[in-house]
């Protein structure tokens, strides 16, 4: 495809805080490859100041409109899509808001505090005729799709059996004051929704040819503190005897294999310094040399997703094929049932959870 006919996007930021540095800096890097020109109209923060004290950091040599309010930057008629990295407990105003204005969504994970903001999400989009996609990002790497490829279509290790993925990540909860998002339950706090949606994730991409085709039954307990889950554990159960374990915690950091395939001829072990971000994988197959599968990663690797959605809103469409609307509420039914099991609770929930 040659570069004048990439098709570009017009991005408005919303949130200023470490997710959204990222975000944008992994757009306005130069690379091969890419599959659309990313343009970071504007950003939109609680302040002013804020706005531009974060593009001067992270945007040098751009000038991106900055906004001290979200209400400014839907508003902004040069905008196309939003890029929404506020915590979690905010995504449904941000979202519902964006909609309303006609504007496209790309909206951090977890997509919503439970599936019935997500519903309620979805509905709004579908009665305003925006695309909208949960970030997860991860699902759009390179590495995924082979990995996939290789375990489901090649089958190199047979049929798969179990599958174990961990992210944990010291974060001290118990020293961080009560507003701090990663222990305030009111904006969403806990290890699940924040890292542990990875390795759920994980294990359905490594257990399910077709993800959403079937669903796991949950078992699920969780450590509390304060009510908010500092570590989470989950099995997942298959009708026909598979079984992923899932685990996140706030205490330790994952060694780098952070997840093991097992398949009836072998395993694959995938590294990285993060579950949201591998780095390479290697297929164990039995009676062969190891095989290592290395991936080329500039940055970090957002730039994925985001000429993923470029694409799907030149061709017209709504939802993503690999990230559709489906497969977030089906993710986030099942974090609520793990939370029902395991006792976190958000105020939002209400009697929902």
């Amino acid at each position: 495809m040659a570069l004048d006919t990439l098709p570009t996007l017009r991005w408005g930021i919303v949130g200023t805080g470490m997710i959204s540095s990222w975000f944008v800096s992994d757009l306005s890097l130069e690379r091969q490859g890419k599959k659309a020109e990313h343009i970071i109209q504007a950003i939109g923060s609680s302040s002013t100041e804020k706005g531009r004290g974060f593009v001067e950091k992270h945007l040098k040599g751009k000038a991106p409109t900055v906004y001290g309010s979200y209400q400014d930057l839907y508003e902004d008629a040069n905008v196309d899509i939003l890029y929404i990295g506020t915590p979690h407990a905010f995504h449904k105003q941000n979202c519902l808001d964006a909609i309303r204005a006609g504007k496209h969504v790309l909206c951090e994970k977890a997509f919503a505090l439970n599936s019935r903001e997500a519903q309620q999400i979805f509905d709004e989009a579908k009665r305003q005729g925006v695309f909208v996609m949960e970030a997860m990002w991860t699902r759009f790497f390179p590495l995924v799709q082979q990995l996939r490829r290789v375990i489901h279509h090649d089958k190199v290790i047979g049929d798969i059996d179990r599958v174990f993925c961990d992210f944990a990540m010291p974060m001290n909860i118990k020293s961080l004051p009560p507003s701090s998002r990663l222990r305030n339950a009111a904006l969403g706090a806990g290890s699940l929704l924040d890292i542990g949606i990875y390795s759920v994730t994980w294990a359905i991409l490594a257990l399910e040819a077709e993800p959403g085709q079937e669903t796991p039954t949950i078992l699920g307990t969780q450590r509390l503190h304060d009510g908010v889950d500092v570590a989470t554990s989950v099995i997942l159960s298959y009708p026909d005897g598979k079984q992923g374990l899932a685990t996140c915690s706030t205490f330790t950091k994952t060694p780098s294999s952070f997840c093991r395939i097992e398949g009836s001829q072998g395993t694959v072990t995938v590294d990285g310094f993060a579950a949201s971000a591998p780095a390479f994988f290697t297929v164990h197959a039995k009676d062969q040399e190891p095989q290592r599968y290395d991936f080329e990663r500039p940055g970090k690797g957002f730039y994925w997703e985001a000429d993923a959605v470029a694409l799907d809103i030149a061709a017209g469409r709504m939802e993503n094929e690999l990230m559709p609307w489906s497969e977030t509420l089906r993710i986030m039914r099942l974090m609520d049932d793990i939370r029902r099991q395991g006792g976190a609770k958000f105020p939002q929930d209400d009697e929902y959870c």
